[in-house]
């Protein structure tokens, strides 16, 4: 049964090191609050050491290259602390800043880059994909829920409203599109459907 491990303690403790200071998107809370909420969902759909550590480590590239650490140099490290499989699917969910020739993206040839990505993406970056986005899409509804003016929610993100909700739907349909079977589908969709709930 997945739960407690070195390994997983060993992943919290690195996570902890390169999101320290770092707060969740128009909170207070600490951002760790977010990679310990993928993994408890991980955890309760049963999944593997391996896949819960992806899920703790999976913004540690994207989010961390600060502080004298260069994306090369995370990399390096996640692949000797937790393996070539772990890092493979950390990378897999990793937003590109460049593509393959150097070329730099923009937002929207970012997200189109990562759901491309997502056909050859491993199965373990496909559940941490799928927890990733049932956290953050839950914590926009409940921050919805908790407030009288919904723009205050989503105005913290740059697409707004109507494209924060196309994205949440469109990672669901492109999991299901590349064959992913997981049972976390389920409940993705009630969040991207719940979502398509405050467009109107």
């Amino acid at each position: 049964m997945t739960g407690y491990s070195d390994r997983i303690n060993h992943a919290f403790a690195f996570a902890a090191k390169h999101h320290d200071r770092q707060v969740r998107k128009g909170t207070a809370l600490p951002y760790l609050t977010h990679p310990a909420n993928v993994a408890i969902i991980l955890t309760r759909y049963g999944r593997d050491d391996e896949t819960v550590i992806a899920g703790i480590l999976h913004d540690v590239i994207e989010d961390c290259v600060r502080g004298g650490w260069t994306q090369e140099m995370l990399e390096e490290r996640i692949g000797e602390k937790f393996g070539a499989n772990v890092l493979e699917a950390v990378l897999a969910v990793t937003h590109r800043r460049v593509d393959e020739d150097g070329n730099e993206f923009d937002k929207d040839e970012k997200k189109i880059d990562y759901l491309r990505r997502l056909e050859s993406a491993n199965e373990c970056a496909r559940w941490v994909c799928a927890a990733d986005k049932v956290h953050n899409g839950s914590s926009i509804l409940a921050d919805l829920r908790r407030t009288i003016d919904p723009d205050t929610v989503w105005n913290r993100f740059s697409v707004g409203r109507e494209g924060t909700i196309r994205w949440y739907r469109a990672v669901y349909d492109r999991l299901n599109e590349v064959g992913f079977d997981g049972s976390i589908l389920e409940e993705l969709r009630d969040v991207a459907e719940a979502l398509e709930h405050y467009s109107t």
